[in-house]
Protein backbone atom coordinates (compact mmCIF):
# COMPACT_ATOMS: atom_id res chain seq x y z
CA UNK A 1 0.00 0.00 0.00
CA UNK A 2 1.28 3.55 -0.80
CA UNK A 3 1.79 6.07 1.64
CA UNK A 4 -0.65 8.83 2.52
CA UNK A 5 0.64 12.42 2.98
CA UNK A 6 -2.44 14.80 3.46
CA UNK A 7 -2.36 18.47 5.41
CA UNK A 8 -5.51 19.90 6.75
CA UNK A 9 -4.89 23.68 8.40
CA UNK A 10 -7.42 26.35 9.44
CA UNK A 11 -5.95 29.66 10.08
CA UNK A 12 -5.08 32.99 9.17
CA UNK A 13 -2.22 34.27 6.77
CA UNK A 14 0.52 36.10 8.57
CA UNK A 15 1.68 38.26 5.81
CA UNK A 16 0.64 38.55 2.28
CA UNK A 17 1.65 35.80 -0.37
CA UNK A 18 4.83 36.62 -1.83
CA UNK A 19 4.94 35.35 -5.63
CA UNK A 20 7.72 34.59 -8.06
CA UNK A 21 7.38 34.33 -11.53
CA UNK A 22 9.84 31.56 -12.47
CA UNK A 23 11.41 31.32 -16.32
CA UNK A 24 9.25 29.36 -18.24
CA UNK A 25 5.50 30.87 -17.07
CA UNK A 26 5.37 29.25 -14.05
CA UNK A 27 4.43 30.75 -10.55
CA UNK A 28 5.52 29.80 -7.02
CA UNK A 29 3.28 31.88 -3.87
CA UNK A 30 4.79 31.59 -0.27
CA UNK A 31 2.86 32.68 3.00
CA UNK A 32 3.16 31.94 6.48
CA UNK A 33 -0.60 30.95 8.20
CA UNK A 34 -1.07 30.71 12.38
CA UNK A 35 -3.15 28.32 13.43
CA UNK A 36 -4.28 28.45 17.17
CA UNK A 37 -5.09 26.06 20.11
CA UNK A 38 -6.26 26.57 23.23
CA UNK A 39 -6.49 24.78 25.96
CA UNK A 40 -6.71 25.13 29.99
CA UNK A 41 -2.90 24.92 32.49
CA UNK A 42 -2.99 23.11 35.59
CA UNK A 43 -4.16 26.47 37.20
CA UNK A 44 -7.32 26.12 34.89
CA UNK A 45 -6.16 29.08 33.50
CA UNK A 46 -7.03 29.19 29.49
CA UNK A 47 -3.76 29.15 27.37
CA UNK A 48 -3.41 30.00 23.20
CA UNK A 49 -0.90 27.94 21.43
CA UNK A 50 0.25 29.41 17.99
CA UNK A 51 1.43 27.05 15.33
CA UNK A 52 3.18 28.75 12.25
CA UNK A 53 3.12 26.72 8.83
CA UNK A 54 5.05 27.74 5.87
CA UNK A 55 2.96 27.07 2.74
CA UNK A 56 3.54 27.31 -1.00
CA UNK A 57 1.31 27.37 -3.84
CA UNK A 58 2.09 26.92 -7.39
CA UNK A 59 1.29 27.73 -11.05
CA UNK A 60 -2.37 28.83 -10.94
CA UNK A 61 -2.68 28.69 -7.63
CA UNK A 62 -0.28 30.70 -6.83
CA UNK A 63 -1.23 33.48 -8.95
CA UNK A 64 -4.92 32.87 -7.45
CA UNK A 65 -3.53 33.53 -4.21
CA UNK A 66 -2.09 36.54 -4.84
CA UNK A 67 -5.66 37.87 -6.26
CA UNK A 68 -7.28 36.78 -2.85
CA UNK A 69 -5.23 36.58 -0.06
CA UNK A 70 -4.13 39.03 2.06
CA UNK A 71 -2.64 39.04 5.74
CA UNK A 72 -5.25 38.01 8.27
CA UNK A 73 -7.06 36.23 5.80
CA UNK A 74 -8.98 33.30 7.02
CA UNK A 75 -8.58 30.02 4.83
CA UNK A 76 -9.16 26.36 4.80
CA UNK A 77 -5.82 24.41 3.33
CA UNK A 78 -4.66 21.24 2.09
CA UNK A 79 -2.09 19.72 0.85
CA UNK A 80 0.88 17.48 1.74
CA UNK A 81 4.01 18.13 3.85
CA UNK A 82 7.33 17.96 2.14
CA UNK A 83 10.60 19.21 3.92
CA UNK A 84 13.34 20.35 1.09
CA UNK A 85 16.73 21.53 1.43
CA UNK A 86 18.47 25.05 0.75
CA UNK A 87 21.93 27.03 1.24
CA UNK A 88 21.85 30.02 3.30
CA UNK A 89 23.96 33.30 2.43
CA UNK A 90 26.77 31.75 4.65
CA UNK A 91 26.85 28.53 2.73
CA UNK A 92 25.17 26.70 5.35
CA UNK A 93 22.49 23.75 4.64
CA UNK A 94 19.53 24.71 5.88
CA UNK A 95 16.15 22.59 6.05
CA UNK A 96 12.40 24.12 5.97
CA UNK A 97 9.23 21.82 5.87
CA UNK A 98 6.48 23.62 4.53
CA UNK A 99 2.73 22.69 2.90
CA UNK A 100 2.79 22.42 -0.68
CA UNK A 101 -1.29 23.68 -1.28
CA UNK A 102 -3.47 21.71 -3.03
CA UNK A 103 -6.64 23.38 -2.40
CA UNK A 104 -7.32 26.68 -0.66
CA UNK A 105 -10.62 27.77 0.74
CA UNK A 106 -11.17 31.57 2.13
CA UNK A 107 -13.39 31.48 4.53
CA UNK A 108 -15.19 34.47 6.60
CA UNK A 109 -16.71 36.21 3.05
CA UNK A 110 -14.92 37.24 -0.14
CA UNK A 111 -12.12 40.25 0.72
CA UNK A 112 -13.53 43.50 -1.10
CA UNK A 113 -16.56 41.41 -2.83
CA UNK A 114 -13.93 40.28 -5.51
CA UNK A 115 -15.03 36.90 -7.11
CA UNK A 116 -13.12 34.20 -8.96
CA UNK A 117 -13.18 35.04 -12.94
CA UNK A 118 -13.29 32.75 -15.83
CA UNK A 119 -14.80 29.41 -13.75
CA UNK A 120 -11.26 28.96 -12.20
CA UNK A 121 -12.81 28.32 -8.76
CA UNK A 122 -15.62 27.49 -7.31
CA UNK A 123 -18.05 29.68 -5.48
CA UNK A 124 -20.50 29.12 -2.88
CA UNK A 125 -22.65 31.86 -1.97
CA UNK A 126 -24.59 30.23 1.07
CA UNK A 127 -21.41 30.15 3.15
CA UNK A 128 -19.40 33.17 1.30
CA UNK A 129 -16.89 30.65 0.82
CA UNK A 130 -14.35 31.12 -2.37
CA UNK A 131 -12.01 27.27 -2.91
CA UNK A 132 -9.37 27.49 -5.29
CA UNK A 133 -7.71 23.90 -6.04
CA UNK A 134 -4.73 23.28 -8.14
CA UNK A 135 -5.31 21.08 -11.06
CA UNK A 136 -2.86 17.94 -11.80
CA UNK A 137 -0.54 18.17 -14.29
CA UNK A 138 -1.23 15.88 -17.32
CA UNK A 139 2.43 14.15 -16.54
CA UNK A 140 0.92 13.66 -13.16
CA UNK A 141 -2.28 11.70 -13.87
CA UNK A 142 -1.89 7.73 -12.86
CA UNK A 143 -3.03 6.64 -16.22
Amino acid sequence: MAGVNKVILVGNLGKDPEVRHLEGGNSVAHFTLATNEYYKDKQGARVERTEWHNISAWRGLAELTEKYLKKGSQVYIEGKLRTRQYQDKDQQTRYITEIIAEEISLLGGRPGGAAPANGAAAQNSADETVSLRQEPELDQLPF
